[in-house]
């Protein structure tokens, strides 16, 4: 079952069936450059990643990230959803596609749904993003979609300092 559609995406929990795309997109140079190295290099990571995130948030919190795949023909093409960070204040929006997606309107759209479906399904009345100050492509979906700036923030104390963002729902 789709937990959101658009009129050309579903966005779906995520399953241990989706190891192959996120050893894929985990692992592509955009991904590490603008989100990092999540240290996912075998199938058998990929899984433990799910395991770990995805399918650990949807039984603690009921969200989590979520496959986005086109409509037409099932295809994944990327990750979009909902994150609990203890650094933030609040739950915060994470995306990423395969690069050979970008540029045409998935990324938002599929944002756009899980960020009217924050509050809508989930009962949440604000949104985080954060985004690397060099990733000008996040920073302007993020203002698309009404994200206004919050500062600056360390996701770790040893992590670089990143944009913050927030959203009123």
């Amino acid at each position: 079952m789709s937990q959101f559609e658009t009129d050309r995406l579903t966005l779906r929990r995520l399953t241990l069936d989706d190891a192959a795309l996120i050893l894929q997109l985990l692992n592509e140079p955009p991904f590490l450059r603008h989100i990092g190295d999540r240290g996912v290099h075998t199938l058998a990571d990929a899984r433990a990643y799910l395991e770990q995130g995805p399918l650990a948030s949807y039984e603690r919190l009921g969200f989590g990230l979520f496959l986005v795949e086109l409509k037409d023909t099932s295809l994944p093409i990327g990750i979009c959803g909902l994150l609990k960070r203890p650094v933030l204040g609040a739950v915060d929006l994470g995306y990423a596609l395969l690069e050979r997606y970008w540029g045409q309107g998935y990324a938002f759209e599929a944002a756009q749904a899980v960020t009217l479906g924050a509050r809508a399904v989930f009962g949440l009345e604000r949104l985080a993003a954060v985004v690397n100050p060099d990733n000008q492509p996040s920073i302007s979906l993020l203002k698309k979609l009404g994200f206004q700036p919050a500062g600056r923030v360390r996701l770790a104390d040893t992590a670089p300092e990143i944009l913050l963002y927030q959203l009123e729902l």
